[in-house]
């Protein structure tokens, strides 16, 4: 038997990965000095109560789960003779997967006979998001491993994630994208465009004066580089800006038609500690990354 994992920083919910059948890894964060795992401390998460902490001053970190824990997920599975495929947010974003690598080491040895498969979406948050939910539909309909990770290998470059960042404050404090100019998302009226790339990482791409210009050089990309859209889920996240999302909506059925199969989703707290509120994003299936 297979079992299927993903994560939280993926926003998939403990609702969502049991519709699935996945089992959920919870990505931690630490806010006023108590650490927090999604989806094991609370049912819910209360994305508006979250981002208001934020926008009061509040800076949660983020930290990476030990090798002892990732057995725990694991090892269960493995000694009831499964094998596991882990469905996970960008390796490059994190040193967390460094206590994967050491946990699984440590399992093989244990159990020789077990594999263990993983498909990086090279992504977090809504990219990975709608990767995970691409995959979790090819299981529903009988597809078989081998066929999902081929489908992988060929498809994860093919969905584009393009975000607005209302400032990069966060960002910066967090040292998560050094590769960003910081100073660009305190500049009144200019608003960072930022995507992730084929590597996994984070690169600012453009800017915009305002957000209507910066929102019209997002649909531009779109338009741009999209592939068969209509095809595809088109995933909105957002860190607690539903006005930007309606604009949002508004301007993708403007583009694409009012047929355009649009899913949105509030930002999980432990990635949204790093990009902070009224952050917005929007994946695709494009032409590439």
């Amino acid at each position: 038997m297979l079992v299927i994992f993903t994560d939280t920083d993926c926003d998939f919910t403990s609702k969502l990965a049991k519709e699935y059948g996945f089992e959920l890894i919870s990505m931690p964060y630490v806010i006023d000095g108590k650490l927090v795992k999604p989806y094991v401390d609370f049912d819910k998460f209360e994305s508006h109560k979250f981002y208001d902490i934020l926008r009061k001053g509040t800076l949660p970190t983020t930290c990476a789960i030990n090798p002892e824990e990732y057995i725990k997920y694991f090892e269960p599975h493995f000694a009831a003779g499964n094998d596991i495929l882990y469905i996970h947010f960008s390796k490059a974003m994190s040193g967390t997967f460094n206590g994967m690598n050491i946990a699984i080491e440590e399992l093989k040895e244990k159990y020789p006979e077990r594999k263990f498969y993983t498909i990086d979406t090279k992504g977090i948050t809504i990219l990975s998001y709608n990767i995970a939910k691409e995959i979790g539909d090819m299981f529903k309909k009988g597809a078989t491993l081998e066929e999902v990770l081929k489908w992988s290998d060929e498809e994860v470059d093919h969905f584009a994630t393009y975000f607005y960042a209302d400032d990069l404050t966060f960002f910066r404090r967090s040292g998560r994208v050094s590769g960003l100019a910081g100073i660009m998302g305190n500049l009144i009226g200019i608003h960072p465009i930022i995507h992730m790339d084929s590597d996994g990482v984070m690169k600012n791409v453009d800017k915009g004066r305002g957000m209507k210009s910066t929102l019209t050089k997002i649909m531009d990309k779109i338009e741009e580089l999209q592939d068969d859209i209509k095809s595809h889920r088109v995933v909105i996240g957002h860190t607690d800006a539903k006005d930007v999302v309606d604009t949002i909506v508004t301007m993708l059925k403007e583009r694409f038609g009012e047929d355009l199969n649009i899913e949105i989703i509030d930002v999980n707290p432990t990635a949204g500690s790093h990009c902070g509120p009224n952050c917005v994003g929007i994946c695709f299936h494009a032409k590439h990354r």
